[in-house]
């Protein structure tokens, strides 16, 4: 389903933070009617901190029991044709049903039909086609069979009509921002964009362009035909089976999907653009830009064919379509969507040739492509249970990365998404599989997505791979083409390992939160270490957990381990090591999803990098000793060892530290001469960038001539870090004209050097190059520019300041991406003096519908209200 992304980069957090902390020396007048509605939303603030009544209230507005929707019918096979009216936005359409009662007898037809103009609805037998009598009332059609039909009988009804899919828009979710089901882009031909067509059909959105059982738990075959104008090209589900000049202009597709699935994985994209022919053996693996992208998108998706022949071999199950299309698309509701043999992608995937050097898209690529089989190939019965579909896409991420780039790659992947399931925990707490929910949107979170793949990654380390893969496979093979809920899952795992699984389901999937270990160890016997846990979590809202972990430790530069079993809310445990051991690890892997707690001191984790062979715990040990003993004096030796670590993640965390503590570079043997070396050579451009950083902090005037000729290089990493520390030396004369040769530049590290250059410098006439720059942004290259954007007007306000307020109002109302409008909103405070501008946050504020982009705006209004109202 739709790709899940961290909704605020960290760097967004700390410029939320800095914002607040600058909002509260400054003093405004505001008008007495301002100060009114400030003060109420501020109680509003204070109600909300107290979670437990949140709780309370979110409790008390779930209302019914959400399990598999009753299947009156099966649905067999769906016909559409269907063309475009791009004036108002409507889909002219002739749907054809094929179904058959699913058991019981029906004498009356319930089909999904939102915001529809009904034309005639008709049953079509081997005498001809009768009309039917009808009720509809916008959201479902109701239609009076001429007699009982059996589950013997199959009948084919036909319905003609007009679906308005901007009709009653919803809310969407965290993962799906719309939920139209049809999204006709710039349809007038007037906006800087492409013209395009495409759908989102997740939840049940599919039943805002065509009149289907919009369900999961259903499946059927499809074939559409789509009218559309010649020079657009068509993509949908299965095989292209034709194409039809009809001699005025347009062209009829006839796409036919010949294997089942759910209605929610139909889809359509029509618009120009590029091919790129690939293939996996004998299967069509394409991918469609826009023209500009097309060198780019060969990089960006170079690895699908690999992905494919990986994922089929690891799960003993082959690729099971016809061919597998991706394709990036305009303003795009969601990060990526999983449509049967089509994969539609956000346009952050649009990179041209030389971006894609730097492309690190193969995690959303993989979620989308595993998706095929855990989804599409096997799907969830019912919203409740859409962790069967997130959770192995989501670890699919993992699997890639410890394939293609090493298990540390993969084991750092796997702790930041522990990270976001536990930020989410902060403020809720809810069951993996949950038949209670008010909507099905609110499934989409971050519990069924990293939550679910760290579940599967501790049962995959528990069971051992052989298990854990075997019985994947068991579960696919058993369940194909069909539905499924969660006991299907365990019943497989238990049918393949012969063990009872109940425990580890009912606590991890069916039960809400998660363990909180407090472990110490006793050193005492160094033959006999003695590890005591306590697990601290509230047994009234979380389970007391079964929890196998392991334990280990180096012994003469060889890594040692065992497993012990947690099940009691307080146990100790008798490592019997036999040699003596002075440092012991426990889960040193970061296997368990727990909150962990120790006293572990500055020693431990100089050891802990100094022996750990696993990069995770080395990083661990690293981004320890930075955050809470970074003005240690001892610390210089470890960093600069950590310079060479074969994980570049640990590399640039080392440089990142040393650029914060010059009083270390001194101590740091050779470390001039390896930073030249990093610069120039390290195998992974974020390093070089970093490497680059540090050089022009050591020693800006020396390497000068360095930066000028690495902003040159290929990747923008790189060429972006060294046109920064160019441009941030004063002593470099021609500042002016460097900046100049790149103001055509695209991308957004380019963007924000020059930016950050005219804004320190206060270059003046630079105006209209922000106002073209941010025309042309979007999505995080946009959110990362606006702060520039806001900075440069409010500090040189005779280049527009009017003009700038506007724009960034108009990106606050409008903006599709939550973490862009909160960016939008902030850069506004840079103008709070100038009139109107207080009433213009306070109705950006008002009107956010979003819950976690409005408590991000509370970081600012708090301390303005609090100064404001308490001068």
């Amino acid at each position: 389903m739709p790709f899940m992304r961290i909704e605020y980069p960290k760097l967004g957090i700390l410029l939320l933070l800095s914002m607040v902390l600058s909002c509260q020396g400054s003093k405004k007048m505001v008008d007495n009617d301002a100060v009114d509605s400030l003060e109420t939303i501020q109680r509003e603030f204070k109600a909300a901190e107290d979670y437990e009544i949140f709780a309370r209230n979110l409790e008390s507005r779930i209302s019914d029991y959400k399990g598999s929707r009753t299947r009156d019918f099966d649905l067999l096979h769906t016909a559409l044709d269907l063309s475009f009216d791009y004036k108002n936005e409507w889909v002219k359409g002739e749907a054809v049903l094929t179904l058959k009662p699913h058991f019981f007898s029906q004498y009356e037809l319930v089909l999904d039909a939102q915001d529809f103009d009904i034309h005639e609805f008709s049953l079509l037998e081997d005498k001809g086609e009768t009309p039917l009598n009808y009720r509809y009332e916008t959201q479902k059609i109701v239609a009076f069979l001429p007699k009982v039909y059996e589950a013997t009988d199959t009948l084919t009804v036909k319905i003609k009509y007009t679906a308005k899919p901007n009709e009653s828009p919803g809310g969407g979710s965290a993962a799906i921002t719309d939920t139209k089901g049809l999204y006709f882009i710039n349809a007038s031909g007037n906006e800087n964009k492409p013209v395009q067509i495409w759908t989102q059909g997740e939840t049940e959105h599919n039943s805002k362009w065509f009149p289907t059982l919009d369900t999961p738990n259903e499946k059927a075959t499809q074939e559409i035909r789509l009218t559309v104008d010649q020079k657009y090209r068509t993509i949908s589900n299965g095989v292209l089976k034709s194409k039809i000049q009809n001699g005025d202009g347009t062209r009829t597709d006839h796409w036919v999907m010949d294997l089942p699935h759910s209605p929610y994985l139909a889809a359509v994209v029509i618009g120009e653009f590029a091919e790129i022919v690939d293939k996996w053996e004998d299967t069509q693996v394409n991918y469609y830009v826009e023209k500009e992208f097309e060198e780019g998108a060969k990089k960006v998706f170079q690895n699908t064919p690999e992905m494919i022949a990986f994922f089929s071999e690891i799960l003993g199950v082959k690729y099971p379509w016809q061919k597998y299309d991706q394709v990036v698309v305009r303003d795009f509701v969601s990060g990526a969507m999983e449509n049967t043999t089509l994969s539609v992608f956000m346009e952050a995937l649009n990179l041209d040739a030389r971006e894609a050097i730097d492309s690190e898209w193969d995690g959303i690529i993989a979620h989308e492509l595993f998706h095929q089989w855990f989804g599409n190939y096997v799907t969830t019965e019912s919203w409740a249970n859409l962790a069967l579909n997130e959770a192995f896409a989501n670890y699919s991420e993992y699997l890639w990365y410890e394939y293609k780039e090493g298990r540390d790659d993969a084991d750092l992947h796997h702790v930041s998404e522990m990270e976001v399931y536990l930020d989410e925990s902060t403020e809720k707490q809810v069951d993996l599989i949950r038949f209670y929910h008010e909507d099905s949107e609110e499934m989409f979170d971050s519990h069924s997505y990293a939550k679910g793949g760290r579940i599967l990654h501790m049962l995959r380390r528990h069971l051992g791979d052989e298990a854990f893969f075997k019985s994947l496979n068991h579960y696919l093979v058993q369940h194909a083409f069909s539905t499924v809920e969660v006991h299907d899952l365990r019943l497989a795992f238990e049918k393949v390992t012969g063990q009872d699984l109940n425990w580890f389901f009912n606590q991890w999937f069916l039960n809400a939160g998660h363990p909180i270990l407090e472990y110490v160890v006793d050193y005492s016997q160094p033959e006999n270490l003695l590890l005591t846990i306590t697990q601290t979590q509230d047994l009234k809202k979380t389970p007391l957990y079964k929890i196998p972990f392991k334990v280990s430790w180096y012994q003469e530069g060889e890594r040692q381990e065992k497993e012990f079993v947690l099940d009691k809310k307080k146990q100790q445990f008798a490592i019997e090591n036999q040699t003596p051991v002075k440092t012991l690890f426990f889960d040193e892997a970061k296997e368990l999803l727990s909150e962990k707690k120790s006293a572990r001191g500055k020693a431990h984790f100089i050891t802990q990098f100094g022996i750990s062979e696993l990069g995770i715990a080395r990083y661990e040990a690293l981004d320890s000793l930075g955050s809470n003993y970074a003005e240690a004096e001892d610390l210089a030796k470890t960093f600069g060892a950590a310079l060479q670590d074969p994980f570049w993640s640990i590399r640039e965390m080392a440089l990142m530290q040393i650029a914060k503590h010059p009083e270390w570079q001194m101590e740091i043997i050779g470390l001039e001469a390896r930073l030249l070396e990093m610069a120039e050579n390290d195998p992974k451009n974020t390093v070089k960038s970093a490497a680059i950083e540090v050089l022009a902090a050591l020693d800006p005037d020396k390497y000068s001539p360095s930066f000028l000729r690495w902003m040159q290089a290929p990747s923008y990493y790189v060429a972006g870090a060294a046109l920064s520390a160019y441009l941030e030396n004063e002593n470099n004369l021609n500042r002016r004209e460097i900046s100049e040769r790149f103001e055509q530049e695209k991308n957004v590290r380019m963007l924000v050097a020059l930016a950050e250059y005219y804004i320190e410098d206060s270059v003046d006439l630079k105006g209209d190059w922000f106002h073209e720059k941010l025309l042309n942004l979007s999505g995080q290259s946009l959110y990362y520019f606006l702060g520039y954007f806001g900075d440069y007007f409010s500090s040189m306000p005779s280049e527009g300041t009017a003009d700038a307020i506007e724009k960034l109002y108009a990106i606050g109302s409008k903006e599709k991406e939550n973490y862009v409008r909160v960016a939008a909103f902030q850069s506004l405070f840079g103008f709070i003096d100038e009139p109107g501008v207080l009433a213009k946050t306070m109705e950006l504020f008002q009107n956010e519908k979003d819950e976690l982009a409005k408590r991000y705006m509370e970081f600012y209004l708090t301390p303005y209200l609090d100064e404001k109202l308490n001068p």
